[in-house]
């Protein structure tokens, strides 16, 4: 992994990533060897498997399955050595992607919900953009077909970490693509007002203890005027204004506030942004999140009601999801 940070430090060029430069070297180093997490060392050989097989492969970014080295001359044996190894990743949550032909269905269809947002964001051309929550980095390859000048992801989970560098390692260090294994409360804050023109937060929110913490320090790490993504779960209107769950959500524990789409824009303005809008409004499908080979756990289908979809098992609407976009005053 060093050697991804070795040509991370010298793109920080501009004076306002000076405190990520100072800080960041320590926080990443500390991350990169945590006490306890008797996976790493099954993550680290299979990554090793993988590394040895060449990088700089083509690739193709604009694709639904994120595909590197397409019609590989790779032998069977091969092939199957390198998709043994990606299955020690497991589970594959964000994507798809294709790698040397093998096909990895991913439990979330990633493509579609970048098919709904797209549209509506700025041109990304020549932007630094940041990504908080970007899981195993497929909205990054997205962004980078965009030929956004930086982009930075950011994930604590250090899984997450191994799937992104396997598609860098095909990929290469042409696109400029980096994850930092952190939290978003973890990064400096730069003196100069920011230093991201794009900043994305998409399924992070509602996981959030302290939301509004959450959307300042989204704020807080964008230059002024920068644009502002965010995608998270909310409550039809006609449910009320705020669901706080008594205990689960969809069988996660980790779900605190799932506003309504006003509320959540009247939260956004409380907090400095403007031009906010919502520009997108999801159900979430069992055809979009579901079990795959790839993520072989339980997926929607079995947190939802059985025998109604528009509710999950413990009773409260079904996923439904929203984008907002807004920016930060100049």
């Amino acid at each position: 992994m060093k050697q991804h940070y070795d040509e991370f430090w010298p793109r920080l060029t501009s004076e306002r990533f000076d405190e990520w430069k100072q800080l960041l070297p320590t926080l990443i180093d500390q991350a990169l060897h945590p006490e306890g997490n008797g996976n790493l060392p099954r993550w680290i050989a299979a990554y090793e498997k993988i590394s040895k097989f060449a990088g700089n492969q083509t690739f193709d970014l604009n694709k639904s399955a994120i595909t590197v080295a397409q019609n590989s001359l790779l032998s069977s044996s091969e092939k199957l050595e390198i998709e043994t190894a990606l299955k020690e990743f497991h589970p594959w949550r964000k994507g798809p992607f294709s790698i040397h032909d093998i096909y990895i269905d991913t439990e979330w269809h990633s493509d579609w919900k970048w098919d709904r947002i797209s549209p509506h964001l700025s041109s990304l051309k020549g932007k630094t953009v940041l990504d908080i929550g970007c899981g195993s980095g497929y909205h990054l390859w997205r962004m980078a077909a965009e030929e956004a000048e930086l982009l930075v992801g950011v994930d604590p989970g250090l899984l997450f970490m191994y799937q992104f560098m396997v598609l860098k390692h095909f990929i290469g260090e042409q696109v400029p693509a980096y994850f930092i294994p952190l939290t978003l409360e973890q990064l400096p804050v730069s003196r100069k007002g920011g230093a991201f023109d794009t900043v994305f937060s998409m399924g992070v929110l509602y996981h959030r203890r302290s939301p509004i913490d959450h959307i300042y320090e989204l704020k807080n790490q964008m230059l002024p005027g920068g644009e502002l993504v965010l995608e998270t779960l909310v409550i039809p209107e006609g449910y009320g204004q705020l669901l706080l769950p008594e205990d689960r959500y969809a069988q996660m524990r980790n779900v605190w506030f799932l506003p309504s789409v006003k509320e959540l824009e009247r939260w956004l303005k409380r907090c400095g942004l403007i031009n906010v809008r919502c520009v997108d409004e999801d159900q979430t499908t069992i055809e979009e999140q579901r079990s795959t080979e790839w993520m072989t756990w339980n997926s929607l289908d079995s947190f939802l009601d059985p025998e109604d979809h528009s509710k999950t098992i413990e009773g409260y609407p079904a996923p439904l999801r929203a984008t907002f976009i807004a920016n930060k005053p100049k």
